[in-house]
């Protein structure tokens, strides 16, 4: 996994970056008040990805794993998420 600026510079304490690779794949991470907006930078679909929340005291491994849950519904035909 990569990260961009993982330190907030309050001792050390991991928080989200701006950026995040998964797997090999780039997220924009975006906080807003009430949660994370999550980009798919690498995603065949320009402007695609998800938002969650709450996301305030989440870890970098936590939104790690948030994104491997949303790339694991991929239908890898479309590049959007498999119907149900």
């Amino acid at each position: 996994m990569e990260t961009s600026s993982p330190h907030d510079g309050d001792g050390g304490r991991e928080t989200a970056p701006a950026v995040l690779t998964v797997d090999g794949e780039r997220f924009a991470l975006r906080a807003r008040d009430s949660g994370t907006d999550y980009t798919w930078l690498t995603g065949p679909n320009p402007g695609y990805g998800f938002s969650a929340s709450p996301t305030a005291d989440l870890s970098v491994e936590q939104h790690t794993a948030m994104v491997r849950d949303f790339l694991s519904a991929i239908d890898p035909a479309t590049g959007y998420l498999a119907d149900d």
